[in-house]
């Protein structure tokens, strides 16, 4: 198992010091999904929610929160990220929109994290858009699909 980095000898938490890293290209994907009532879902896709474009507004709400992921987590580092996008899309079938997040940089570290908030925020911006109609979704199944670059090399999920 690999060891935690965000604890120094002592156990007190710290930034990591990557600045001996190799400055590499690094990619992150997450998913995720809110699932929700049919009436729900048929309302996004039909442009008719009350508050406006929901899947539009959710896909900047992600891409802004990108960027602003160590302002979030507070070990996280401050990043120049090159690209963030998002990919929403209605499931009938599933009663669900499904997120999936990408994040690239060249850099130092890598931007898991970035993704993984974009995801998050943009359900929860979902959420926020389509709550006067319908309080019981559920944001779930937030993860990790893909990592590549630096030193650990590359992830994909099962």
């Amino acid at each position: 198992m690999a060891e935690l980095t965000h604890f120094d000898a002592q156990g007190n938490a710290h930034m990591v010091d990557v600045g001996g890293k190799d400055v590499t290209e690094r990619i992150a994907r997450a998913a995720g999904r809110v699932t929700m009532a049919p009436e729900t879902v048929a309302l996004i896709e039909a442009g008719a929610m009350a508050k406006g474009d929901v899947l539009g507004v959710a896909r900047l709400a992600g891409i802004m929160a990108a960027k602003r992921t160590a302002d979030l987590i507070p070990l996280c580092h401050p990043l120049q990220l090159s690209s963030v996008s998002l990919q929403l899309s209605c499931d009938r079938d599933r009663n669900q929109v499904n997120i999936v997040a990408e994040v690239k940089l060249t850099g130092r570290t890598g931007v898991e994290m970035e993704a993984l908030t974009a995801v998050s925020v943009a359900g929860l911006t979902i959420y926020d858009m389509c709550k006067a109609v319908d309080r019981s979704m559920q944001i779930g199944d937030v993860r990790l699909i893909h990592k590549s670059g630096g030193k650990s090399g590359s992830y994909d999920a099962s």
